[in-house]
């Protein structure tokens, strides 16, 4: 489970590619002869059950990963673009005293009571070793991966083998990914969708994945074009970096199955500009590090826009009134997903852990969205982020769309702001396209013409440079409503609802 399809492709394509990194080719019989090396070091090094991984995507991410493993002990990646206090109170709270890595990122935890190992003054791995596999059941921990704690510290999911096993499995059945397809990896590995996507579900068909460490849009199709790869996953804001480019045309994509985005949502003007422009859609799909993280998506025979696709085999989903009634088609409400896939729960947070959980099984996302007659899943906003107005219910996504849809607009964030009399208020900030200029009363006029109800209209619009961002790209609203606190020019002409 997880671990022996690759060592079967070892054996059986020793001399296939599995993965090309900064660093140059590694095929798959010197991917497994690391991992299983790795593999016994591992095991002398620490009785801790846990080993911590600190490094960018690429071969030595992997080879560590399925080390651990093989070791007999559980992944904990860690965040490298997080501050010291997030990854001390990551280390503090896995219990890891040992953490794999390689400079300068080792230099994170020098000062960290931590058994540092550079995999750079490790020896090679001697060749034609057999790894011992160890037995694991489904519900063995595989991995703790920390959440990206926009909402405070991170707090650590626990994802078993079966959760992953299960998604992996369910993905690419879902998508037809076939051992041909080759990955283009710029998400970390760090990250659920990068370890899933990027990682687990390429290694299990036996393909080739092409890992960037560092996403640039340059680079992005500069392996596009020299690898031919043909499978992506990335957030909005990478699509948007490369649509940009001025000398990207529809022959680079030539040999594109699919690009997925996730994340954030994504806007309906940059799919319809990127699809006309190069000639290839980009198909949203939905999940979270709880679910392992796949959990609906679009794919090239089956498709939605606007929709996150159809759920995933195994997974299910129940659409839920504020009073916990299951709600039919059409009707918007909180998303509740089950599945084989739902993590175990969150590590030395139980309280947390049994507010999320349901007694059947079903994690309570907070995400707010419906299901069409179809079955395609529609996401319209996060429940916490819901805002109302004197009583009228406003969704960020509805508003950030309509500011999208104006021609000199770039990304919109959308949020509410406490009002003493009318309880919030709607706050926009939005980034000009390249060149251009808005003005917040420009931008109200636009809305009120494009047929959005006045409540609905923001009151305050920041026009800003560039909005704070997760290390995936995700927009830190939390940050942006910070800067909102800040006095600004509001609509003279707003008024309360009726």
């Amino acid at each position: 489970m997880l671990v022996e399809p690759l060592f079967e492709h070892a054996r059986q394509q020793p001399s296939e590619i599995a993965i090309i990194d900064d660093r140059g080719n590694v095929p798959y019989s010197q991917l497994g002869a690391m991992a299983a090396g790795l593999g016994m070091y591992l095991g002398m090094q620490t009785q801790s059950p846990r080993v911590g991984l600190l490094l960018p995507a690429s071969a030595a991410f992997v080879a560590s990963f399925y080390g651990t493993l093989l070791a007999g002990k559980t992944v904990v990646p860690i965040n490298f673009l997080l501050g010291d206090r997030e990854i001390a109170h990551i280390i503090r709270d896995s219990g890891i005293d040992t953490v794999v890595s390689a400079p300068p990122l080792a230099a994170r935890s020098k000062d960290l009571p931590l058994n540092v190992i550079d995999l750079t003054q490790l020896p090679p791995p001697p060749g034609g070793i057999q790894p011992r596999i160890p037995e694991r059941s489904a519900d063995d921990i595989a991995v703790l991966m920390y959440t990206s704690g926009t909402n405070g510290l991170p707090k650590g999911v626990l994802l078993s083998y079966g959760n992953l096993q299960s998604d992996v499995d369910a993905s690419i059945e879902a998508a037809q990914l076939k051992h041909q397809h080759k990955f283009l990896g710029v998400i970390p590995l760090f990250h659920s969708f990068g370890m899933t996507a990027m990682m687990l579900a390429p290694l299990q068909l036996g393909t080739t994945i092409i890992y960037l460490a560092r996403f640039s849009p340059v680079a992005f199709i500069h392996a596009l074009r020299q690898h031919g790869a043909s499978l992506m996953f990335g957030v909005p804001s990478m699509y948007a970096a490369i649509f940009r480019l001025k000398d990207a045309g529809p022959e680079d994509f030539k040999s594109t199955y699919a690009m997925l985005s996730g994340g954030e949502p994504l806007p309906a003007t940059l799919r319809e500009a990127f699809e006309k422009r190069f000639g290839v859609p980009l198909l949203e799909g939905y999940g979270l590090t709880e679910t392992s993280p796949v959990i609906s998506l679009n794919t090239p025979g089956v498709k939605r826009p606007g929709s996150v696709g159809k759920l995933i085999p195994t997974a299910k989903a129940r659409i839920v009134d504020d009073n916990e009634n299951d709600l039919p088609p059409g009707h918007v409400g909180e998303i509740w997903l089950g599945g084989p896939m739902i993590m175990k729960g969150y590590h030395n947070l139980p309280a947390e852990t049994a507010e999320a959980l349901t007694a059947d099984g079903f994690f309570k996302t907070g995400d707010l969205g419906k299901l069409d007659a179809d079955g395609f899943l529609y996401i319209t906003g996060r429940k916490k982020e819901m805002i109302i107005v004197a009583g009228e219910k406003a969704y960020p996504r509805e508003i950030e769309d309509t500011l999208l849809a104006h021609g000199d607009v770039a990304e919109a964030a959308v949020f509410g702001k406490s009002d003493p009399s009318r309880g919030e208020v709607i706050v926009a900030c939005v980034i000009p396209k390249e060149g251009h200029t808005l003005t917040a009363d420009g931008l109200r006029d636009f809305c009120r013409t494009s047929g959005l109800a006045q409540w609905k209209v923001p009151r305050q619009i920041l026009i800003v440079d560039d909005f704070p961002r997760s290390p995936t790209g995700k927009v830190l609203k939390r940050a942006l409503a910070e800067r909102a606190s800040v006095p600004a020019p509001i609509d003279p002409d707003w008024a309360p609802c009726e």
